[in-house]
């Protein structure tokens, strides 16, 4: 059992004598505005009701003042003994603390040091706080308990504030967003019965009721490919989901991923909606398109973002005829030749699609700081992609890539399902090599396929990514509430 501080004995305390005198956890309490709203308020407005934590106290003879916050504001408390009574103000000064909740009721003033403030009238205790907050000075600083006490760290820091406030914003402008543009939103099964959607290894489980093993999502293209066969013209959806890979600054095994397919679109007519909606979301949560991520200035509102070949410059860097290379062993031989990489550090990558994206990511990829655009990709990388007219060894894709990391991908989406069989056929031969991030061969989607599609384009991005970017967060945990952790070593399992 854990071993309480001498603090949390005290606080112990306090709350057995607070029941003697109210319900310290009481069921409501009727506001009559949000911190924020009351802070907007003209002085002398009277029988203005707010409720918040206190995060600081100075507690003086018959005069304290007190700073409650939630979420999106805080504002001071003025407490005068001659105005509340001497029992109740009395009842605040010994058994009240920071952390805990309050009601408060009184009239908006502005104090001689020009601090805007609610004069007390009446108070209400709403929730003892049986763990003290952190130092208030510098809040909640060690990496691991700020992942772990998230609901902490939201409290002390104004960072964590900002991004996890953003984050639920950006939902907002996401389906209104796409709602105006006459897209319906979807969902989609997370537990699915084949490995589809995007080159990822996945987790996998087993459904005891049909005695069936199954997968959890890594994508939900096909669903919503599906969704366009039976007649939606344009659907979205926000999706969880999971990829039993590595864990870096930049991946989680879970995440939230939206994708989004439009009828009678090319990946052209994706870059054009696409770059539009940035820029409108980074003006929505910023105020501005011109932010700083990691020391580096991005301006998201420029008419133009750069452009860059896929295969044109993975031409300079390959050779001119790399995408005849169908053989994996061929492929390395050419890389370590032109002292691209050593042999050693291509060991863990067994097929065409694999090694050529290694090279691209840290070749290429990993340079790029500025909002660009990254097109014409070879046909390996992605099974579901449609195929260039003019070269069918060339896909119609495009990513968006800042600051070395990929904020979206997207292309004209392969509706031929004769191709498509190929493709999947492909893959598997690709799995037979060893690669462990193949797709499976879905029938149920070639049999949709085989029903009718339309032309289509759709994109995909992490949101948790695309908040990191706006908001300055070196790894994907600062802006994930809940990143999953590893079991502590005092721990047990219940």
């Amino acid at each position: 059992m854990e071993k309480l501080s001498e603090q949390e004995l005290v606080r112990r305390e306090k709350l057995e004598e607070l029941s003697k005198v109210c319900n310290p956890y009481p069921s409501c309490f009727k506001r009559t505005h949000k911190i924020t709203e009351a802070r907007e308020l003209e002085d002398n407005t009277k029988d203005v009701s707010i409720a918040g934590r206190i995060m600081f106290s100075r507690k003086m003879g018959k005069l304290s003042f007190v700073r409650i916050r939630d979420l999106e504001g805080s504002i001071q408390l003025k407490m005068e003994s001659d105005v509340l009574g001497e029992e109740k103000y009395d009842l605040f000064k010994k058994l009240v603390d920071t952390g805990d909740f309050i009601g408060a009721t009184g009239e908006i003033i502005t104090t001689q040091t020009g601090e805007k403030s609610l004069s007390v009238e009446s108070f209400v205790f709403l929730g003892k706080a049986l763990r003290p907050l952190p130092e208030k000075f510098h809040g909640l600083t060690d990496t691991e308990s700020k992942y772990r006490e998230r609901y902490v760290d939201i409290i002390m820091n104004e960072s964590s504030r900002e991004i996890f406030l953003g984050r639920s914003k950006f939902y907002a402008f996401l389906r209104k967003y796409l709602g105006d543009n006459g897209f319906l939103e979807v969902e989609t099964p997370i537990i699915q019965t084949s490995v589809s959607g995007a080159s990822a290894r996945p987790f996998f489980t087993h459904h005891n009721a049909l005695d069936l093993d199954c997968n959890l999502r890594i994508a939900p293209e096909l669903y919503l490919k599906e969704c366009i066969v039976a007649g939606f013209d344009r659907v979205f959806e926000v999706a969880k989901c999971f990829r039993n890979e590595g864990m870096d600054s930049e991946h989680l095994q879970e995440f939230t991923q939206v994708e989004w397919y439009a009828s009678y679109w090319n990946f052209e007519d994706n870059i054009k909606f696409y770059t539009n909606f940035i820029k409108e979301l980074v003006m929505h949560l910023k105020g501005t398109t011109k932010i700083n991520y990691q020391g580096n200035d991005i301006d998201f509102g420029k008419d133009n973002w750069p452009r860059i070949n896929y295969v044109e410059t993975m031409k300079g860097i390959l050779g001119d005829d790399f995408l005849d290379i169908d053989d994996p062993i061929k492929l390395k031989e050419r890389v370590v030749e032109k002292n691209i990489f050593t042999e050693k550090e291509l060991d863990d990558y067994k097929s065409v699609s694999q090694i050529i994206d290694f090279i691209y990511k840290n070749k290429i990829r990993k340079n790029i700081i500025e909002p660009t655009i990254i097109y014409n990709y070879p046909a390996v990388l992605i099974p579901l992609a449609r195929r260039n007219d003019e070269d069918e060894r060339i896909i119609d894709v495009f990513q968006v890539v800042c600051c070395g990391s990929e904020l979206c991908k997207a292309y004209s989406e392969l509706v031929n399902p004769k191709t498509q069989r190929q493709t999947f056929e492909d893959q598997l031969k690709a799995k037979a090599l060893g690669d462990e991030e193949t797709m499976d061969l879905d029938e149920n989607y070639l049999r949709a396929m085989e029903q009718g599609m339309p032309p289509i384009s759709g994109l995909g991005f992490g949101i948790d990514r695309l908040m990191m970017i706006i908001y300055d967060a070196p790894s994907i945990r600062d802006v994930v509430l809940f990143p999953i952790m590893k079991r502590e070593e005092n721990s047990t399992n219940n």
